[in-house]
């Protein structure tokens, strides 16, 4: 197979609405200075203006590439850095799902269960793993929740800031939270890493079935 690129749709329409968005700014500006009867107009065209232009910065900065696939493995790419797992170090990859009443109710991410957390732990950037920890926050009470298993939560909170030893090898700080967090996470749904599967062009079912094959050709090279 040959090394392929998923692109994200996050970057739609970002540079028109950073145009647009201080284009308005420009117009309000000029109303409020020219001519007081049209401030209601101009105060609307500044906050929307200002939202237009926010979203629009915000966009620039997305990557165009949400995952790169290749016969090594894995790399999943962020606004903070790129995170690289190699496929013989995948144990399974699915769709995360959570008990809601009597129906099993799918999570808008692609699971990675992971045979050593080490590696993933050695390499990533503490500017990754914090926004990775800040986005997945969410997440993470809902695997608590799941399990109503506040008592876990608590343990988890009050030994977030200690120090992790996986595997022989110890960790500290952000890469210790971000470790933690990531056998926290295993434990209640059974996948260390969670991919957004939210801003990739294909559809989530198709995404899957791409990442297992790659996963199934490579796994054992």
């Amino acid at each position: 197979m040959d090394t392929i690129e998923l692109r994200s749709t996050s970057k739609r329409n970002a540079l028109t609405l950073t145009v647009v968005g201080a284009s308005a700014l420009m117009i309000a500006i000029i109303l409020f200075v020219a001519d007081r009867s049209w401030f209601a107009v101009a105060f609307v065209a500044f906050m929307l203006g200002a939202v237009a232009l926010i979203i629009g910065i915000a966009k620039q900065y997305e990557p165009a590439v949400v995952m790169t696939l290749s016969a090594e493995g894995l790399r999943f790419h962020h606004r903070r850095g790129s995170l690289f797992i190699e496929w013989q170090n995948i144990q399974r990859i699915d769709f995360p799902r959570v008990q809601r009443g009597l129906a099993l109710v799918e999570l808008p991410f692609i699971g990675v269960k992971l045979k050593a957390v080490n590696p993933i732990l050695d390499n990533i950037s503490p500017r990754l793993a914090t926004g990775l920890l800040t986005e997945q926050r969410s997440l993470m009470m809902t695997a608590v929740a799941n399990d109503e298993d506040l008592a876990a939560l608590e343990h988890y909170l009050s030994a977030e800031f200690t120090p992790l030893v996986v595997n022989g090898d110890r960790y500290r700080g952000l890469l210790a939270m971000f470790g933690r967090r990531c056998l926290t996470l295993d434990k209640h749904l059974g996948y260390h890493l969670y991919l957004s599967a939210e801003f990739v062009e294909l559809e989530p079912q198709q995404l899957l079935m791409q990442l297992r094959d790659y996963w199934q050709t490579h796994r054992f090279e």
